[in-house]
């Protein structure tokens, strides 16, 4: 099957904070196994043709990408960055355009979000195969879930009761309903949840697009034809892209187009929309409970107990949601787990930090804690990848001191480069061009300490950067 993956990935959801944030949303968490949820996409695509996948995805989480594609040990995996969130329908445009300027013979799209979770591969790849064949006959091809109650936080497909075959032309798209009517759609039996997985050839979805939203190609076809490679990626010209209208492709296209057909998939999907979604993904003990991490519970029923960072405890309840992270905890009670946006809304409108970043914070180098903080200084513990490096670098308002606690570090101090092993330490003077390499294969791992009247990690001058980032991008 000439098929190419494309894995959309440029989400930054909130529903499962504290621990999905912005800079590290939940397709790339760990969730479900040893693989996170975008990784475990990649895996399901594994067996349906040769062709690598285009991965969609933004500018900010370009190198958590990467990283995860290449432990997954994908090759020739094309990595598209939107300078701005255009919703789905341009996200796929981008990558059809790009797939037609290569000799590969209007090859079919299998679009997939990368924040599902499928428990039954087989029986995905079946279901591939024959929106494969639909595809080919031109029908533009939908995914819908077969429901199992009657769920009020999705979007629905009305299929057209009568078919020969496994592919049913869609009648309509409905929006979420309520409760009343979600359960008439359950026992209709031709309502499907709207799964946002979608299958056609990149020719047929871009004359449909052109049809319905004929501006929206051409913002895509500039935003390709003025855009770079840089790195590993493929970066879309901004102001180009900018000017693209902001659509999905459920309005853009699927609900427009004469051509629609719905696949019903029974295969154990979801989307992991919420915490008590997630608690039951994953396995229970004898009183209905899942748990995660440093975890004693006592009298606990049907709740779901996640330690990131430290012991967490719970006597004496039931129907909760208990998250823990280094810097937030999270209580409700699992029919109020659909609520959590609120809070993050609230935190946004503070402009508290904990709205979008972690502690912990990632970056293609390796990572860093911010252990402490207070009036004029700074702890971090910091973690460089073997070999990597920082930028060549300085600032303006802080000095630095770091000693290394295990690996072996290079240090560029304005003339000078030394070697530092466990427990020697230096001094980087404040105005001082400096830069921790780590030339060893082990990780390197530092205690930072910043002093200084402003500590603020815009007060980076960049000079030189093998990750292609300028001033404070990080």
């Amino acid at each position: 099957m000439n098929i190419i993956p494309v894995i959309l990935s440029g989400g930054s959801g909130t529903r499962l904070w504290p621990l999905s944030r912005n800079t590290y949303p939940k397709q790339f968490l760990k969730l479900l196994a040893d693989k996170s949820l975008f990784q475990d996409t990649l895996s399901r695509v594994h067996g349906l043709g040769d062709n690598p996948p285009i991965v969609v995805t933004s500018e900010q989480h370009r190198f958590l990408a990467a990283e995860q594609v290449r432990q997954q040990s994908i090759e020739g995996a094309t990595i598209i960055l939107e300078p701005v969130g255009r919703n789905t329908a341009p996200a796929i445009a981008v990558a059809a355009l790009q797939m037609l300027e290569k000799p590969n013979d209007n090859p079919v799209m299998l679009v997939l979000p990368s924040d599902h979770s499928i428990q039954d591969t087989d029986t995905f790849h079946q279901a591939v195969k024959t929106g494969y064949q639909a595809a080919l006959n031109q029908k533009l091809v939908t995914f819908g879930i077969v429901p199992d109650k009657p769920e009020t936080g999705f979007g629905y497909i009305r299929a057209e009761a009568d078919s020969d075959t496994d592919t049913y032309p869609v009648d309509k798209f409905v929006e979420k309903p309520d409760l009343k009517t979600a359960e008439k759609y359950l026992a209709a039996g031709n309502y499907y949840w709207n799964s946002g997985m979608f299958m056609f050839t990149a020719q047929r979805y871009l004359e449909e697009l052109e049809k319905h939203q004929p501006e929206m190609v051409v913002a895509c076809k500039k935003a390709l034809a003025d855009g770079h490679e840089d790195l590993d990626f493929f970066r879309l010209n901004e102001t180009a892209f900018s000017q693209c209208p902001a659509n999905s492709i459920d309005y853009a296209v699927m609900e427009k187009t004469s051509d629609a057909v719905v696949i019903p998939l029974d295969a154990g999907w979801s989307d992991v929309g919420s915490w008590t979604a997630l608690a039951g993904l994953n396995k229970h003990d004898d009183m209905g409970n899942t748990f995660h991490g440093d975890v004693i519970i006592e009298d606990t029923h049907n709740c779901l107990v996640y330690s990131d960072h430290r012991l967490l405890c719970t006597v004496g309840v039931k129907d909760l949601v208990i998250v823990e992270t280094p810097d937030a905890v999270l209580v409700t009670h699992k029919s109020e787990a659909q609520k959590v946006g609120k809070i993050v809304d609230r935190l946004k409108s503070e402009k508290r930090t904990e709205a979008t970043e972690h502690r912990q914070i990632y970056r293609p180098w390796g990572k860093y804690d911010s252990v402490d903080s207070g009036s004029r200084f700074q702890v971090k513990r910091i973690t460089v990848n073997p070999g990597a490096e920082l930028s060549l670098q300085k600032h303006h308002h802080r000095a630095e001191h770091w000693v290394v606690v295990s690996g072996t570090a290079e240090v560029t101090c304005d003339e000078d480069i030394s070697m530092l092993i466990e427990n020697e330490s230096t001094f980087i003077p404040l105005g001082s061009v400096h830069r921790l390499a780590n030339r060893g294969k082990i990780p390197l791992e530092i205690i930072e300490i910043q002093s200084g009247s402003y500590l603020g990690e815009d007060d980076i001058v960049r000079l030189d950067d093998n990750y292609g980032r300028k001033g404070t991008d990080k």
